[in-house]
């Protein structure tokens, strides 16, 4: 009995932590978004319902943004987690410079956000002056100049894409080298004695041992990509809407601090689909986990 109160009040502080700052805000935001007519000012409703949740998703903006944020989210996180496999499979083969790599590809990680936005911006922007970068690398191969930034949807997605990817990519590179030097070198030298190629010793040793890891970095990388706002601002400015470009994240800010701002029950409502959203994908995630490690 000692034993499990002294846990308990090692525990506390964390407890009260989650408690004020987790707990009570999806709280306070759950009963937001049923209170309709919110006057911030007076902080006083009209009544309460399911009407800020069907406003928000009969609005074009919002489902704009929810097409985009899906869009970013099945792209950006399969073609991320297949790249840094790769490339984390092939820094293992090459054990003496491994860490030299592991840093250069890790830089882009540390960098700023934003000011790694601002160089994709000049290498992608087309302008008055100037094509930029990659158009003048694709008149060269004779294709036609692009607006990658102001351009086309397709475009616009293209360089948000890319540049999704080039953001997550050397986290994960990290995390699946690090799980890759962690294999057993016993199983490895077995599967050489027995004669079994490359590519199975790839699928039947590697892959399993480190699919744990794999899961991590999907679910992480789908909630991740799910709260995507910084990159978006980064690339096309703070006026998402005008661009066609918002994020579910983005709608909340905007309905809080934004040109439309000054509703924060439409703003709770967005917010708690988005929960919604997570929560359903991250639970369909680890099941799907439990069940390979199962098998």
């Amino acid at each position: 009995m000692k034993n499990n109160l002294k846990g308990w009040l090692y525990l506390l502080p964390a407890i009260l932590f989650l408690g004020v700052f987790m707990v009570y805000p999806l709280i306070d935001v759950i009963v937001y978004s049923f209170e309709e007519g919110y006057n911030f000012a007076s902080q006083t409703y009209t009544g309460t319902g399911i009407y800020n949740y069907s406003y928000v998703l009969r609005d074009p903006y919002f489902t704009q943004a929810l097409k985009n944020t899906f869009i970013i989210v099945i792209i950006t996180v399969p073609l991320s987690t297949g790249f840094a496999l790769l490339i984390s499979v092939g820094l293992s083969s090459i054990p003496k410079l491994r860490e030299l790599f592991q840093t250069v590809f890790f830089l882009p990680y540390v960098t700023n956000t934003l000011a790694v936005g601002l160089v994709f911006m000049i290498l992608f922007k087309k302008t008055a002056y100037t094509d930029g970068m990659v158009n003048l690398l694709i008149k060269v191969f004779g294709g036609e100049a692009v607006d990658f930034i102001g351009g086309p949807y397709w475009a616009k997605m293209f360089v948000m894409c890319f540049y999704t990817i080039w953001i997550v990519l050397p986290f994960k590179i990290l995390i699946l080298t690090s799980a890759l030097a962690s294999v057993n070198e016993t199983y490895y030298k077995a599967a050489k004695v027995d004669g079994t190629r490359p590519f199975r010793i790839f699928g039947r040793i590697t892959l399993p041992m480190i699919a744990p890891m794999i899961f991590y970095l999907v679910i992480t990388g789908f909630i991740g990509a799910f709260k995507a706002y910084s990159d978006e601002v980064a690339l096309f400015g703070t006026d998402l809407n005008a661009a066609g470009m918002n994020t579910i994240v983005g709608y909340v800010y905007d309905m809080l601090y934004g040109n439309s701002g000054g509703y924060p029950s439409f703003a709770s409502a967005a917010a708690i689909i988005l929960f919604a959203i997570v929560f359903t994908i991250t639970c369909i995630n680890l099941l799907l986990s439990k069940k390979s490690t199962v098998f």
